[in-house]
């Protein structure tokens, strides 16, 4: 029986003939274009990215000017791709690149992972594909890929799951041609090895793939536990002043939607007269609920309900401070918002 070539040897075939290489982070690759392509790409599809990372690349070209930028900028672009966390750690990552790197990515696994946001995957795709160094990686889909090809069972969440598809991808990544191998298991597992409906037919692993022998691909990897999610209840209110100023308030830096601008959040309708009196505004008209909106986070849904609040001057007590202020609907748009806020902006009617 003639012996198959190795999983790395028909992965590097397969990626020269139908790997992606046209990708905006693929053309003139430095380690900080794959950095920026690597966390905008978490839990993201390549077609949403795309936009959002030709528009970053060209506001902050390098990492010093990323470093330079105000956190506010780097929110604002970054409105619309969710999970923003990811945004105020590369801004922190930066300013540590350049006052702790001299302006330059380490090359090392280990050095990177001391940067905010960078996991053990994410710094070896930036060491392979940025610095052509050897490292493994295990974002979602390589490990789909590895999961299928072992029928390594369970949820990847577990540790002794989670070590054996490291063990895995370290044991198939060459030492050849990494950054390639790197990039072809992660256009593997996007294009073919896909979460339903895979294209084992013309899969260059199918012919020694455990799960698809078993015919089980459906089953690997393992999902995680199902559990109830929660749903929490929040109102929004949309005071508007007869300038047609919009009242936004900035977030705490840490937890849901951190550092972004939000509308002012209470937890009931019964409390809006109380709020607004204790800020010192007051209303034109009756303040009127708006249609609910809703929202689903990792862990929690939130219901929210906008309450519209026309106020007739704005308060000397709620002044132009860091933590809430006063702006137009076209000065609130430009700011980092949440995608439920910048949604409700971009329909709240303000009368001249």
């Amino acid at each position: 029986m003639t012996q198959l070539p190795s999983f790395s040897e028909r992965l590097l075939s397969w990626f020269d003939e139908y790997g992606r290489t046209s990708l905006p982070w693929q053309q003139d690759k430095t380690p900080y274009r794959v950095w920026v392509s690597e966390i905008m790409l978490q839990q993201t599809q390549v077609s949403t990215v795309i936009p959002y990372y030709t528009r970053f690349m060209s506001v902050y070209p390098s990492v010093t000017d990323l470093a330079e930028a105000p956190l506010d900028d780097v929110l604002s672009l970054w409105t619309g791709l969710g999970y923003y966390a990811r945004a105020r750690n590369m801004h922190r990552a930066a300013q540590m690149v350049v006052s702790d790197f001299d302006g330059e990515f380490p090359s090392s696994v280990e050095a990177l992972e001391t940067l905010p946001g960078i996991g053990r995957s994410t710094a070896g795709a930036i060491v392979t594909l940025g610095h052509g160094g050897w490292a493994p990686i295990l974002d979602g889909n390589v490990k789909r890929v590895l999961a299928r090809f072992h029928a390594i069972e369970g949820w990847p969440g577990k540790a002794e799951v989670l070590a054996a598809l490291w063990a895995a991808s370290e044991s198939h990544t060459p030492r050849t041609r990494t950054g390639d191998y790197t990039q072809g298991i992660m256009d593997l597992g996007a294009t073919l090895c896909t979460k339903s409906n895979p294209g084992c037919l013309y899969c260059p692993m199918s012919d020694d793939c455990q799960a698809r022998i078993e015919n089980r691909p459906a089953d690997f990897p393992g999902k995680k536990p199902k559990k109830a999610i929660p749903v929490r209840s929040t109102v929004f209110l949309q005071c508007v002043d007869r300038e047609g100023r919009v009242l936004l308030e900035r977030r705490p830096p840490a937890g849901i939607w951190g550092g972004l601008w939000s509308f002012p959040e209470i937890e009931a309708k019964a409390e809006v007269a109380d709020w607004l009196s204790d800020n010192g505004l007051k209303v034109t008209a009756n303040p009127t609920e708006q249609s609910r909106h809703s929202h689903t986070f990792s862990h929690f849904k939130l219901d929210i309900t906008p309450v519209v609040c026309p106020i007739a001057t704005a308060s000397s007590r709620i002044s132009d401070v860091d933590e809430r202020r006063w702006f137009t609907i076209g000065e609130a748009l430009a700011l980092g918002l949440p995608a439920p806020v910048l949604k409700m902006l971009n329909t709240l009617t303000v009368k001249d």
